[in-house]
């Protein structure tokens, strides 16, 4: 780990070690109303328990407006970037295996990430994938916002 607390990998080898470690974990990030609703306007889910605080603090069962699941999860790349940081020519994500959204994030919570690596495997040249066990926390509550088997790919 760096001294910024950034987990640095320098090659393949370095990502093999990984799997089956401690958990790796973020900083906390708001996730705010103008994010709530710019996701609104990208994805046109404009869902009045995320859009209409007023009317969310009145009927929901929240006491006001949350996030879209679909916002937290697309957190992930971003937290792990800043998380953990590779030596490679190119990464990408690869898709999900499983997800549950398993706590709401009221709007102006914050949440961070635990990645854990479960497994490293090659899919071809010089390219692995890697299985993510992701864990996104809810400051201030002990149940998770969301976890997720998430997978990326990597080219060194």
């Amino acid at each position: 780990m760096s001294e910024s607390g950034v987990v640095q990998i320098a090659d393949l080898a370095a990502l093999r070690a990984l799997a089956g470690g401690a958990p790796f974990v973020s900083g906390w990030i708001e996730v705010g109303e103008p994010q709530v609703l710019g996701f609104a306007d990208a994805t046109g889910d404009h869902q009045w328990i995320h859009v209409d605080a007023e009317r969310a603090r009145r009927e929901s069962p929240f006491g006001g407006p949350i996030a879209h699941g679909f916002l937290t999860l697309s957190l992930i790349p971003a937290l792990l970037e800043q998380t953990v940081q590779m030596r490679q020519r190119m990464g990408v994500n690869y898709g999900l295996n499983r997800v549950r959204f398993t706590s709401p994030v009221p709007v102006g919570a914050k949440v961070r990430a635990r990645f854990g690596v479960k497994e490293v495997s090659e899919v071809g040249g010089d390219g692995v994938q890697v299985t993510w066990h992701v864990t996104v926390e809810l400051e201030g509550s002990e149940r998770p916002a969301c976890v997720a088997e998430f997978l990326t790919r990597h080219f060194f």
